[in-house]
């Protein structure tokens, strides 16, 4: 299958209960650093009657949204509800924006790192712990010498402004 783990193998088995089908996907995750291979079985029961592939393949995409809410309910929509629905509205729009300019800033920025929780992203990358300064019309963005995500951010600023600009 073209979604096995790049460190590993996965395998997926059902089994029906009733109208109820059980699907485990077990993925053997092949460490460099461990002297064993270790499986994490992942499992769910649907009542879809598709191709089990498919059914396990969509399961695992809704486990991205999922994880999406996760994040705007640990920021912006943890401040939820005010007494206006218009209040409300404005402030979930808002919110979805900021999610979505996190995880692209995230996702151009820093390709080659797995996803990271908002809150990490946030503290790493947008609580910066720097100074700005303007001389002779420019900014200058001064980063603290012993900062630990200080080659991060250069780096995803790097890439972010070397994106070209939109047509």
């Amino acid at each position: 299958m073209a979604d096995y783990p790049q460190t590993g193998e996965a395998e997926i088995a059902e089994t029906v209960l009733s109208d109820d089908r059980l699907i485990v996907r077990r993925v053997r995750t092949l460490d460099p650093q461990q002297l064993f291979a270790t499986w994490q079985h992942f499992a769910f029961i649907t009542n879809r009657t598709e191709p089990v592939e498919l059914v396990e393949r969509e399961h695992r995409e809704h486990a991205t949204v999922e994880l999406a809410i996760r994040d705007l309910k640990d920021q912006a929509l943890a401040h939820f509800p005010s007494g206006r629905f218009n209040a409300n509205a404005a402030w979930t729009v808002i919110a979805s924006l900021a999610h979505n300019l996190l995880r692209w800033s995230e996702l151009l920025g820093l390709p080659e790192q797995r996803p990271r929780q908002a809150r990490t992203l946030r503290r790493w990358l947008l609580a910066l712990p720097d100074r700005l300064t303007r001389s002779a019309r420019r900014w200058t963005l001064h980063l603290p010498a012993i900062w630990p995500w200080q080659h991060d951010f250069l780096a995803g600023l790097a890439r972010i402004r070397a994106l070209p600009a939109p047509g």
